[in-house]
Order: structure tokens, then sequence, then C-alpha cells
């Protein structure tokens, strides 16, 4: 169990939505891990009890179905999913997609789609990459033309996680490709739209039950009511959203490297190895006090940016940094853990398996380490 007690950011509301969160995780999660790592993606009916019990899209407003809250709550939800060492794809809805709505979308937008993503009835996705650009995303090519009152899509996206799951789609299109950066915009795309198709469903390292797929837009057209805020408005939309979607994965990275350092402890303390536990073995003793230590700075860290995002003050650089700096910490526990796991951790029915398997796309989506110090170093 994530042990959360005397951790300043949170309160006692915040604990017994834990306990709550860790009951619909138990009947709903835990039971149905494995089988969703063979499948390939995670059931809906987990995304209905989810909502049922409030585990969606906290920080939206009460007028749209949500709670109001601020991300400390969506945080709570991200700590447990990860420590329960899991990748559905709820905290890509609550923490990044839900928010783009509630800041840019009209009242017609949110009226329809908000209500139905708390209750887990719609699953939604955001399509960034594409095949030929990643971290560049003035480099993309799926264009968004107008014809009367309507946009005609046309491109390709991939690495797009609930991509097989996705009832509606944020799509980063190029408007106005002579623009540069202000020729992008967001535009909605409901799967249901005649010339949208769905991929494969990717072939990854890990995080297997995470569904995530390449996406196809033929001549799709949409009214230009679906897009999202003003037309060109896409890079800085995307701008502003980026810190609370670089700390999410902070969070759950820190959980995570949490869950590794646990199961660590529970392996070489019970592992015999001549004559003691393997736990008693200075070089172990002295590997888990390291990771121990390395646990408690960032645990300290991870609260301080959580309280700064919460106050509205958490900067771009600072996120970049949380981003960096916990994923890093996930990598390197969860390797060691791993590593005193022996010959045990190299089998996919230890946990330890899965969560060094899931803990290497953390160094790369959301922007990769190196264009985290690339953004903390503008803010020198």
């Amino acid at each position: 169990m994530l042990d959360a007690a005397g951790r300043a950011v949170y309160d006692d509301d915040h604990h017994q939505y834990r306990d709550t969160i860790r009951k619909v995780f138990d009947r709903h999660l835990v039971p149905n891990l494995d089988r969703w790592e063979a499948e390939g993606k995670v059931d809906r009916a987990f995304w209905l009890a989810a909502g049922e019990a409030g585990l969606l899209c906290q920080t939206v407003p009460e007028e749209y179905g949500g709670m109001g809250l601020d991300y400390r709550w969506n945080a709570v939800v991200a700590e447990e999913l990860a420590y329960a060492g899991s990748s559905a794809g709820i905290t890509l809805q609550s923490d990044i997609v839900a928010d783009y709505i509630v800041a840019y979308g009209s009242e017609e937008q949110k009226k329809t789609w908000l209500p139905k993503m708390v209750s887990g009835e719609v699953i939604t996705a955001i399509a960034m990459t594409e095949p030929g650009t990643g971290s560049d995303l003035q480099g993309i090519r799926t264009s968004a033309v107008r014809d009367g009152n309507h946009y005609v899509i046309n491109g390709q996206k991939t690495y797009i996680t609930n991509g097989q799951n996705a009832d509606l789609v944020i799509v980063v299109c190029k408007t106005d490709p002579d623009a540069g950066s202000k020729g992008m915009s967001l535009i909605l795309v409901e799967a249901t739209r005649e010339g949208y198709a769905r991929g494969r469903n990717l072939d990854k390292i890990g995080q297997h039950s995470a569904d995530t797929s390449e996406l196809f837009f033929d001549n799709v057209r949409v009214p230009i009511t679906n897009c999202l805020g003003d037309e060109g408005m896409g890079m800085r939309q995307l701008m502003s959203q980026l810190p609370q979607e670089r700390l999410s994965i902070a969070v759950s990275a820190q959980a995570a490297a949490q869950k590794a350092f646990d199961l660590a402890v529970e392996f070489t303390t019970n592992r015999k190895a001549f004559g003691k536990t393997v736990a008693e073995i200075q070089t172990v003793r002295f590997a888990l006090a390291e990771m121990k230590t390395r646990l408690q700075v960032g645990w300290a860290h991870l609260d301080w940016a959580l309280a700064r995002h919460a106050a509205g003050a958490l900067t771009a650089s600072e996120a970049s940094a949380a981003k960096l700096w916990h994923t890093e910490l996930q990598w390197d526990l969860c390797d060691q853990s791993l590593q005193l796991h022996g010959g045990a951790g190299y089998m996919n029915e230890y946990p330890i398996a899965r969560l060094w398997r899931d803990a290497r796309v953390q160094r790369i989506y959301g922007g990769t380490s190196e264009i985290m110090k690339e953004m903390v170093a503008r803010g020198i």
C-alpha cells in the first residue's frame, strides 16, 4: 500500500478519496490487469466503474458534471494507478484532454462532451505525434482545409494513447500551412466520422494494456464548430497545457518508483542466500538505503510541485524539471529493483518485470528527457 500519511499537500478528504480509489481498483482493476495486458486494452466497463465512483475528470466544473476540484485530486488517482502497476489511460482523459475542453471549448462542446467524459461513457485521446514528427510539433502535416462550413481533414497520427477505445480525439492540424506555429489548430474529431480509421493497436515494449494506435484521416469532414477555441491558436493552447501533462507523468513516475522499491524490499527480505536473507547482505542494504533516500527527496519535491500547481504557480520550466527528474528516478529504481530480484526479475510472472518495461517510455512521451533539459535550460 502506498504510504501517503503525513504529506502536507493532502488533507483528510484526499485520504478518504484515496481509500475509495483503492476499493474501486481492488474490485475492477487489479483482477483484470493480466487479461488487459494480454488483450492490449482496458475494458470499457472499467471506465464506467471509474466514472461512477468519481475517479474521472475531477477538475471539470460542477455545471458540466464534474466536481470542480483542483489537480491534487487527479494526482491521488494517478499515484494509486501507477502503484497498482496499471497503464490504463484514464489519467490522459482526466489530466490532459478534459482541461483542453474546459479551457478552450465552446459552451456547446463542454455540454456535449464533458459530462460523458466524467461518467466514463466517452473515452478520449489527443493526437499530436505523426510518423515523421515527434517533439517538433511545427512539423506536423495533418491538414484541415476549410470547405464552406466544414473542415476537411487529411493525414496520419501515431503513438496515440487510447486510440483503439477513443470516441473523441483532439487532433492537432495545420489550418494554415504558411503561418508556422500560428497556423495550427486543435479540432475535435468524433470516431464515427466517415473517413476516420483506426490502424493497428501498436506492439510496444511495455504498457501493453494501454491501447496505443495509428489513426488515419481520409477526407474527414467536421463542422468548423469542432475547432477547439480559435483557429490558429493550437500551438499556444498546447504550450499552455503541457505543464500539467508533464506533472502528471512525474506523479505516475514517483509512485511507480515507490512500488518498485517496495517490491525489492519484499523480495530481498524473504529470499535467502549464504545463510541469511538477501536484504542482510551489505551491498543490498546499501542499495536499498540509497533508493529509499532518493524516494524521500522525490516525494518532497513532488508535493512541492503539486502545491505550486494547485496554486497556479508552477512554471513550464519547473514542470519540465519535474518530469525529467522523476522519470529518470523511476527508470533507475525499476532497473535496480529488477536487479535485486536476480533471475526472478526477468520473469514476466513477477510484477517488477512489468514495472521495468512500462517505465522505459516515461522518459520519451510528453517530451523526451533531452527536450526537458532544453526546456529547463531556457528558464535559466
